[in-house]
């Protein structure tokens, strides 16, 4: 089958977003075998809107639309494409319930323009929408199913994941599952060349890799006629990859090493603290962004200036004076300062200069230490980063927290 995907939003075409929905929809209908041959983006135009879906109606049998059912004027998608398929708009009062319960929630009085989210093409099977209030929607007319999600990514992704790709399963011509082995260490080539053998010769199960921000992941994606046998097909084929990659494997199907670290700090009972220079605490935002940090994380320190990773972490001052704060010493003492300051299991220290400037020849824009000290022991690793100051903030505290997840396995090992 062929989809086509229209992201509706004049806020796109001036560049003052960026359409990461169609990134995520693509993946999902490749994982899905359903090719995607065009994507659109149109304005907050009727007429324009119209023209492109005519356009898809005579070449697409899927047609998903992104954005314009929010409340006001301009959000005309659901207007538009009910005009071209000939369907007249309802009221769905579950949908109305549920922006009501929402703005009680907040706090916030419910204006009388929310109430157009709720209403809904004939004959459509509406998509609960428990990220936000638009609720999205599908059906099929003229022989072509259509799909509209909200545009926001945070409402979008996880509607396409857990509403529109159920409704998309049996026309697929099956059920589709699939499973991510998640990698840090290790580039998506590398991962690709361990992998490349798997991946030449399969074809139910398949292997795809793709990259992210500092790591990688494999996606093992199998096709059968109920989700046991695909479960089935998957195991086998999960394990060897899994195997193959060894230590740079630190999940399947999780979220991210924070994730991991917290659910491991947990079910042993340790607590973590985290003393940070040029990450600027990252490495804290990322571990307190998750629920329930409070049972394993205790605190940090950001000690950018020298005077406060002597006075607060115990940094020597002849350490600083004779080897320099972004040095293996200074981490180190960094590590075991915040462990003793914050009485923790763990502690974590990070040093180096992230740039643009600030480097030279014998330190350049870059080079991190990280240490972790654990009960006593500790280890320590010189990074060296680059393509830029955020890509080395992220590489670094992503390195911080895959070296407290190695430390943790060894402890029990």
């Amino acid at each position: 089958m062929k989809a086509e995907l229209i992201a509706v939003g004049t806020e796109i075409l001036l560049g003052d977003i960026v359409n990461t929905d169609a990134q995520v929809i693509s993946q999902g209908l490749s994982e899905l075998g359903i090719d995607v041959y065009y994507q659109t983006v149109v304005g907050d135009n009727p007429e324009r809107l119209e023209r492109v879906i005519r356009e898809a109606k005579e070449r697409a049998d899927i047609i998903i639309t992104t954005g314009g059912l929010g409340p006001t004027l301009d959000d005309l998608t659901k207007e538009t494409l009910a005009h071209v398929f000939g369907k007249g708009l309802v009221l769905h009062q579950q949908s109305l319930d549920h922006i009501r319960r929402f703005f009680a929630e907040i706090g916030r009085e419910m204006t009388a323009n929310n109430e157009k989210q709720a209403w809904l093409p004939e004959g459509c099977v509406p998509l609960h929408n428990d990220w936000g209030t638009a609720p999205g929607c599908a059906f099929e007319a003229d022989g072509t199913h259509v799909i509209m999600l909200p545009g926001p990514p945070r409402e979008c992704e996880p509607m396409f994941r857990y509403r529109a790709m159920p409704y998309l399963y049996p026309l697929a011509g099956g059920c589709i599952v699939s499973h991510n082995v998640r990698v840090f260490g290790l580039g998506e080539s590398a991962m690709e060349d361990i992998l490349h053998n798997e991946m030449a010769t399969m074809t139910n199960p398949t292997i795809a890799p793709y990259a992210k921000t500092s790591e990688c992941f494999a996606r093992i994606t199998a096709k059968a006629d109920t989700q046991e046998e695909a479960e089935q097909m998957l195991k086998p084929v999960v394990d060897r990859v899994v195997s193959a990659l060894g230590e740079y494997v630190y999940g399947v199907d999780v979220d991210s090493l924070e994730q991991v670290v917290g659910k491991m700090l947990t079910e042993r009972g340790m607590t973590l603290s985290v003393a940070e220079s040029c990450t600027g605490g990252l490495v804290s935002k990322r571990i307190t962004d998750l629920p329930g940090a409070s049972a394993y994380y205790k605190g940090g320190v950001c000690s950018y200036a020298n005077e406060v990773k002597m006075a607060v972490l115990g940094v020597s001052a002849e350490t600083l004076e004779s080897v320099g704060a972004v040095s293996p010493e200074v981490a180190e003492q960094m590590a075991r300062g915040v462990a003793k300051c914050m009485d923790t299991d763990v502690g974590v220290g990070i040093t180096g200069i992230a740039g643009p400037d600030g480097g030279s020849e014998q330190k350049p824009v870059g080079l991190v230490y990280i240490s972790v000290w654990m009960e006593g022991k500790q280890q320590t690793h010189k990074m060296h980063g680059s393509l830029g100051r955020d890509r080395v903030r992220n590489q670094a505290a992503s390195t911080a927290l895959d070296m407290i997840r190695r430390m943790l396995l060894q402890g029990t090992n």
